[in-house]
């Protein structure tokens, strides 16, 4: 690829996320998806180049790494990277709370990008949350962290894989505190969002979408608890009568996920982390992605956690992380038609 066409292609940044994790492993296996097949993208690795060399030495890895430049071609046994440095050594599997705010910053570099326009889109590796906040940084996840940074009032969490899209309510909190966060503006602004992002982002016309009910049975038509009656079912008449949305609901959740319903569906709004992702990741674990819909940037993310077990193994499989880059290329270019 020549200098000149290299420089017209979109770049994604990819964040190494938790440097004691799998990320490191991951991408550093990136080259690979370069050696099959053209991705129409420029690929740039944020994260410390001194451990990823060491961690492709470790893993025997054949890559080289060198500092991003633009102006520079790709080719396939080479990982640019944006080098911003550790603030502690590294053990593979093992936490350190010093390294925490690396971890932000790889964030801050990749969403700084992304709005100034540098990067067309960001791929987030795994973090660790609870390393995070052992540092003392209130922490509760990628998706509300880049809310919270760009001033989005509001975003949804979408899984994606094996067939299905799954998006939530609400995402990290306490089972104890879902039932109140479940609100008629809650679910109202996250099927908005998510009609609106089907649209422009999937290219679905008139995306068709299932949305589960809270309780057991939805309900059982009130025996079960009344969140459906009086919260969910009045948003959902409000929307279709108001402005044609196909929304096909209030579901109990334990049928919601049969192929018969499925089939009626484009994607799916649960009201809760596990109610809706339990049955995403069994389906598509490991090669599942993680895409924050809201945001006026485009980021999608793999859908598994650091795997400490895993790090330094040479075992973790960066199928979820070829994923999440492939759809991003994929956003960005539906995007740049739109545009």
């Amino acid at each position: 690829m020549s200098v000149a066409n290299a420089a017209s292609l979109p770049v994604i940044a990819i964040t190494v996320g938790e440097p004691a994790g799998v990320g490191p492993d991951i991408v550093l296996r990136l080259p690979e998806r370069l050696r099959a097949g053209d991705l129409s993208a420029r690929l740039v690795v944020l994260g410390d180049r001194r451990l990823l060399v060491e961690r492709a030495a470790a893993l025997a890895i054949d890559v080289r790494v060198r500092d991003w430049q633009p102006t520079l071609p790709p080719t396939a046994d080479t990982l640019d990277v944006v080098h911003l440095p550790l603030v502690a050594p590294v053990v593979a599997g093992r936490l350190d709370p010093a390294n925490s705010p690396h971890v932000l910053a790889l964030l801050e570099r990749a969403l700084s990008g992304c709005l100034t326009g540098e990067f067309a889109a960001m791929v987030t590796a795994p973090v660790h949350k609870a390393v995070i906040n052992d540092a003392g940084i209130a922490f509760s996840g990628h998706t509300e962290y880049l809310a919270e940074r760009t001033g989005t009032k509001r975003v949804v969490m979408m899984l994606a894989g094996g067939g299905l899209r799954v998006a939530l309510v609400t995402t990290h909190l306490p089972l104890k505190d879902v039932p109140a966060a479940v609100t008629a503006l809650a679910v109202e602004e996250s099927l908005r969002i998510l009609h609106a992002e089907m649209k422009r982002k999937y290219g679905l016309a008139r995306p068709r979408i299932l949305v589960a009910g809270l309780n057991p049975h939805a309900g059982e038509g009130g025996y079960l608890g009344r969140e459906e009656i009086e919260v969910i079912a009045p948003v959902l008449d409000k929307l279709r009568a108001a402005e044609g949305m196909k929304l096909i609901g209030p579901l109990p959740a334990d049928t919601m996920f049969s192929a018969p319903v499925l089939a009626q569906g484009d994607c799916v709004l649960a009201m809760y982390h596990d109610q809706g992702l339990t049955a995403l990741k069994y389906a598509s674990f490991g090669h599942g992605i993680n895409v924050t819909l809201g945001l006026p940037i485009i980021r999608t993310s793999v859908d598994h956690g650091t795997a400490l077990e895993l790090a330094g193994s040479g075992r973790a499989d960066p199928g979820s992380l070829f994923a999440a880059v492939e759809q991003a290329i994929e956003m960005v270019a539906r995007a740049h038609a739109g545009d």
